[in-house]
């Protein structure tokens, strides 16, 4: 009896490890678990800040209108990943890192939006990525 009541002792014991080592398993499991859930949410957060970096870095800026007695005046500026998709027919066939004066198409083409009557008049030569725009006040424009 007392070898039988040592069996089963061990017994429990066995059975008493075993649930422990499954116990700690299944927490190792949740840990994991929990870690890729935290991972993934950084990926995912990483990713929104790319995402929203990379619009943001693809945003034509329009500085505010100014003018003088016949003209108003705007520059806009474009993003330098914006600036080298531009096609190399837009410029210089004499000297190629310069553009040229681009029509209402063209310009509009790019994704630079404002209302009719603009003229793009020149190109800043050590920053190619500004353009300025003028429109006549002697213009009518619809409202």
């Amino acid at each position: 009896m007392a070898s039988k009541q040592a069996q089963q002792a061990q017994t429990q014991q066995q059975q008493q490890l075993a649930k422990q080592k499954a116990a700690e398993a299944e927490a190792e499991k949740i840990k994991e678990y929990i870690a890729k859930r935290a991972l993934s949410l950084r990926h995912v957060l990483i990713r929104v800040l790319l995402i929203d970096s990379f619009v943001h870095s693809f945003s034509i800026h329009y500085s505010d209108r100014y003018s003088d007695d016949e003209y108003e005046y705007r520059h806009v500026i474009l993003p330098k990943p914006l600036f080298k998709m531009i096609p190399k027919t837009y410029f210089n066939s004499d000297d190629p890192g310069v553009l040229r004066l681009l029509s209402e198409a063209e310009w509009r083409g790019i994704g630079i939006t404002q209302s009719l009557g603009w003229e793009h008049y020149e190109v800043h030569g050590t920053l190619a990525t500004r353009w300025s725009f003028a429109t006549s006040l002697r213009t009518v424009r619809p409202p």
